[in-house]
């Protein structure tokens, strides 16, 4: 069974996100870290197939905490996918700076928010 660990800003958006993911996905495990400071140690407890957190203007969810956490994990499980969760809407400035991630190969993958139920979860099922 593949695991997918959520690290969103919102509880409720987490929770759809897991909902849709767990609908689209077979064989599948999602798991919520419900803050940011806990999101390591969820993923040494579930060693989980992939990441998906949320980047945005403030902390802490802000891109360069969100980078120090993906170095952390990539410490204990290097072939752990990272894809980062952006709203290009509200923040484009923010989105161009996740897709340089991308580019620079900081991350695996980015989605924005704007994206549908499943093209979000053929992507964290296609990483």
């Amino acid at each position: 069974m593949r695991k997918i660990v959520l690290d969103l800003q919102s509880g409720l958006y987490a929770k759809a996100i897991q909902r849709i993911l767990m609908q689209e996905l077979d064989g599948y495990q999602v798991i919520i870290s419900e803050r940011p400071d806990k999101t390591v140690q969820r993923c040494k407890t579930f060693r989980p197939y992939a990441l998906l957190m949320e980047a945005t203007g403030y902390a802490p969810w802000m891109l360069e905490e969100r980078l120090a956490i993906c170095d952390r994990i990539k410490e204990f499980a290097p072939g752990c996918k990272i894809v980062m969760l952006v709203d290009d809407v509200a923040d484009a400035a923010l989105a161009e700076q996740v897709t340089q991630a991308k580019r620079d190969g900081l991350i695996d993958a980015f989605l924005f928010c704007s994206a549908s139920d499943s093209y979000l979860a053929a992507v964290m099922d296609s990483l």
